[in-house]
């Protein structure tokens, strides 16, 4: 989720694009660290001063406020250079890379997330890098010692009463403080309370399940798809005092959230370009993000397959089962696997994957399809091991390929 080490000088740079400012003055009101000045030409922000809070960017009234390039650290644009134009520099080999904002406490990814992430991501076997189309996404606005608060809206079990796991649908609403996310993100809930040792427990990593216009669109909310914790990965019983936390909670209560994070996990959009979703269980949350993010654009026509491979033990545990089962077909090609119905033979997410295997084929070979795979870290090996098989009986190599697609932003993971 974080730049690469070879990235590490880059950083985004906040400007104002002044074709369209209308020097209205209102950004540099209410800017809380003065990070905006202006003479009698342009307004311009101060690179080491602004700390991405976009406090300015809701109030501006033509979006010029929403304007980013990426730099150098050690050379940012200067004051004196953004007072002179008359418009933005053009866009460099640089924005092809992910930065995050430079200064300010809110810029750097908490220890926890930065550990979680590493363990998610590990199976790309190199660092990721963002479709080519994929929208700016913010990221570590608000961390452990400035958490927002939002609101509980909405909170209801999404698997059958009689099905072993408990997962929730939980709705969070941040009233009127900035919280942007993409499709593919996550965010941090901190529980409330102290852990066997008397410490503040610690954030917990959750996808966002909603598109980036909110649950309900334009209310500045955002869903969670949420599964409380009765067992350790061991098998054996245990409490998870988050997942217990966040599926107990109330329509009214407040809760404590970190974040955005994730720059790499996103979603394409350029018109035509197609998504291979392959998940478990909450895995879903980000695979639901990006379809209602295409359902909500179908009659624009804009084209590109979206194919789903969703595992569960049964339908009764699957989340969002029946959503899904009322998508026209032509939208979306749906396949389940389940492997705990009785009188039906085990089916896994690879076993699909292997029955489609010409169209997964062409997929992975098509440099305008994008791959996810999201959920359980052990349908992983099983995922990969099926491109693998599936290459190798078209004349192609996994190993050859998979480097290619981390290179062209087409190949991400995140399991645990």
């Amino acid at each position: 989720m974080n730049a690469p080490a070879e990235h590490a000088n880059i950083a985004r740079q906040h400007l104002i694009d002044p074709e369209i400012c209308i020097r209205c003055n209102t950004c540099e009101e209410i800017c809380p660290v003065d990070a905006i000045t202006h003479d009698n030409l342009n307004y311009v922000v101060k690179f080491d001063v602004c700390n991405g809070c976009l406090a300015c960017i809701s109030p501006c009234p033509t979006g010029a406020i929403d304007s980013w390039r990426n730099v150098e650290k050690a050379v940012p644009y200067t004051l004196e250079e953004q007072f002179t134009w008359d418009v933005l520099p053009d866009t460099r080999e640089l924005d092809q890379f992910e930065a995050g904002i430079v200064s300010g406490p809110a810029g750097e990814t908490p220890a926890e997330v930065q550990q979680i992430t590493d363990v998610a991501t590990a199976g790309h076997g190199g660092p990721a890098l963002a479709p080519w189309s994929a929208s700016h996404p913010y990221i570590n606005l608000y961390g452990p010692t400035n958490p927002v608060t939002a609101t509980v809206t909405g909170n209801y079990r999404l698997t059958d009463a009689d099905a072993s796991s408990d997962i929730h649908h939980v709705v969070l609403d941040f009233g009127s403080t900035p919280f942007p996310v993409l499709e593919g993100q996550s965010i941090g809930i901190i529980p409330p309370g102290v852990d066997e040792k008397g410490k503040p427990h610690l954030l917990r990593m959750y996808s966002v399940a909603s598109p980036r216009e909110g649950e309900r669109p334009h209310h500045n909310n955002l869903s969670l798809t949420v599964k409380r914790v009765t067992e350790d990965h061991e098998g054996k019983p245990a409490r998870g005092v988050a997942s217990s936390y966040v599926c107990d909670l109330k329509k009214g209560d407040k809760v404590q959230v970190t974040g955005p994070y994730g720059s790499t996990f996103l979603m394409p959009n350029n018109p035509g370009s197609s998504i291979m979703m392959i998940c478990t269980g909450t895995g879903s949350a980000p695979m639901r993000a990006m379809t209602e993010r295409r359902r909500r654009r179908m009659e624009l026509k804009e084209g590109g397959d979206l194919i789903l491979f969703f595992g569960a033990r049964s339908p009764g545990e699957l989340p969002y089962f029946g959503p899904l089962q009322k998508l026209p077909k032509d939208f979306i090609d749906i396949n389940f696997a389940f492997s705990r119905v009785p009188g039906e033979p085990k089916m896994y997410v690879q076993d699909r994957i292997r029955e489609r295997a010409d169209k997964v084929f062409a997929m992975l070979m098509d440099d305008n399809a994008y791959i996810y795979i999201c959920g359980l870290k052990g349908m992983e090996a099983g995922v990969v091991e099926a491109f693998r098989d599936i290459c190798r009986a078209r004349g192609a190599d996994w190993d050859t390929l998979r480097p290619q697609l981390l290179a062209k932003g087409r190949f991400h993971i995140e399991t645990y």
